[in-house]
């Protein structure tokens, strides 16, 4: 028997990395990165994948859907502090479910790494009923990048 989980567990060789600066606005009083930021790092990934594959929030609300995080997970390894760089490493995660997911790892300068999380998201349509069957523009987009 197949666990769920073994169907994607594996990311695709989708990807896209994401130079960033820690701000003065994203960090505590010990300098340190405050940890809802991380979650924000990942939309930054998450809207440069977009970008670059050509499956933005725009193509999905054109197409008459939304996607909405429904979990999101977030691992902290080493902190991040004010006046450093990082690097959000997003992958997409292909699965057959009519979901998103997506993978990061997040390094600082050294190429330590600092953070590992997921999220996933559903498809609602234009009512903003859940949809159970991956919509066609998305089959679309997965057949024009090789993932069918």
């Amino acid at each position: 028997m197949i666990r769920r989980k073994e169907l994607y567990s594996e990311a695709s060789h989708l990807s896209v990395s994401k130079w960033g600066d820690v701000r003065f606005n994203e960090v505590d009083s010990l300098g340190i990165v405050w940890h809802g930021h991380y979650i924000t790092f990942f939309e930054d990934g998450r809207e440069a994948f977009g970008r670059e594959h050509g499956i933005d929030y725009l193509t999905v609300q054109a197409a008459g859907y939304t996607i909405p995080i429904v979990k999101s997970v977030c691992e902290h390894k080493l902190p991040l502090r004010y006046g450093e760089k990082f690097r959000v490493d997003t992958s997409f995660v292909d699965t057959p479910a009519a979901k998103v997911v997506f993978r990061y790892r997040i390094f600082n300068e050294q190429d330590e790494l600092v953070c590992i999380g997921e999220t996933t998201q559903v498809f609602l349509d234009s009512e903003g009923l859940l949809t159970l069957n991956t919509p066609d523009f998305m089959l679309r987009w997965k057949k024009k990048v090789g993932l069918l």
